[in-house]
């Protein structure tokens, strides 16, 4: 597929609605979750004075949790202009003491020369929804500063892999009314597989789930189901696609390959940019 057909928003799944959806929920604990989240991968140090480019910035929830971590000025792009349109909202009513910046772009049109360098890029379970990947991934790189970070989510490969591709491009094609249907199937599925394992109460995790970077179950549900373009992939390749891009592992959170019958969850990564200043 070219990079002119990656970047139309008919072949995706609407993500912009979910988190205009999802905006209305955020209040001071999803931010304070959200924050917590930046913090497991990135040091409070590393935040204060620095710029931050968050690259599929969705609602806007997580750049907002880096205006407070102390950063100098946020830069956030999105391709969905429904996301854009969140992002802007919850950023102008929460972040009034920080420079940011809210593009409607895709990865693909990104480049240093179009939008400079930055300390930290963070692109949290996006890239893999491009339709490309690596390209996507290799354009994220090119923005991080030399010494900066790049803090990224995939995917989790799965033994399914197959199965859920076919089933999120026809979920993305759906009508709403059998979104909802396959929606309400996939939870009643998982709460009852939850139950004869015996893995505790489905309320239980619920009220815990809502403790995961500030989101929300059934919007993430949502979102699992419909994520299209859909790409998944392991640590090892990670590191070695990023290795051969100058940068060396900081930290990762990483699982091995899973069996992904209700679908795959994201491994974390951060990586610090080894290249020199020209």
């Amino acid at each position: 597929m070219s990079n002119e057909a990656l970047k139309k928003l008919d072949s995706h799944f609407a993500f912009g609605e979910n988190w205009a959806s999802y905006a209305k929920l955020i209040g001071e604990p999803q931010i304070e979750q959200a924050k917590e989240g930046l913090l497991k991968l990135i040091p409070a140090e590393d935040f204060r004075g620095r710029s931050f480019l968050d690259i599929g910035c969705g609602s806007g929830l997580h750049a907002l949790a880096a205006t407070q971590l102390g950063v100098a000025r946020v830069v956030g792009v999105d391709i969905d202009p429904n996301s854009t349109a969140t992002a802007k909202h919850v950023l102008s009513e929460r972040a009034p003491h920080t420079p940011w910046q809210i593009e409607n772009v895709s990865v693909f049109d990104l480049t240093p020369e179009k939008l400079g360098v930055f300390d930290i890029v963070y692109s949290w379970g996006v890239l893999h929804h491009t339709g490309d990947m690596w390209q996507a991934l290799n354009n994220a790189a090119a923005l991080v500063a030399p010494g900066g970070l790049l803090a990224v989510a995939f995917y989790r490969e799965t033994y399914l892999d197959p199965f859920w591709q076919l089933e999120k491009r026809l979920y993305t094609s759906a009508p709403p009314v059998i979104q909802s249907i396959v929606k309400s199937g996939y939870i009643g599925a998982f709460r009852l597989a939850r139950a004869m394992t015996r893995q505790g109460s489905f309320s239980d995790y619920i009220a815990n789930y809502k403790s995961r970077r500030g989101m929300d179950f059934e919007h993430d549900v949502h979102d699992w189901l419909g994520g299209y373009p859909y790409e998944s992939v392991l640590a090892p390749e990670v590191d070695r696609r990023l290795t051969a891009l100058g940068f060396k592992a900081e930290r990762v959170f990483a699982r091995p390959k899973s069996s992904g019958i209700f679908g795959s969850g994201c491994d974390e990564y951060v990586y610090r940019s080894e290249r020199r200043a020209s």
